[in-house]
């Protein structure tokens, strides 16, 4: 192979692998945020939702600057929101519960 066909071989195998790490990471799924150092804990903040008549909490997760959780409540699955530094819940939408 003389110079001129490696060095076009290396930029396509070069492309190829920038392209596949491009799609690769718009494929990835959002990772959610840390939780900010004045946040209330999440055992807190499942004490909150369960105060509230919220549980079992299905998930919970720090994302968009607050603590955002699904859990059960009157026999359907609500998404929910909580103030990270207060706890005040924000029921956010309801779905039945056999999904």
């Amino acid at each position: 192979m003389n110079a001129r066909k490696t060095v076009n071989a290396h930029k396509t195998v070069v492309a190829r692998l920038a392209a596949a790490t491009l799609i690769a990471g718009l494929a990835a799924p959002a990772l959610a945020d840390a939780p900010g150092k004045d946040w209330m804990p999440i055992d807190q903040v499942l004490t909150k939702l369960s105060e509230a008549g919220y549980g079992p909490v299905r998930s919970i997760e720090a994302d968009d600057g607050v603590w955002k959780a699904k859990a059960e409540r009157d026999g359907r699955t609500i998404k929910v929101q909580v103030d990270p530094r207060t706890g005040a819940v924000i029921e956010k939408a309801k779905r039945q519960s056999d999904d």
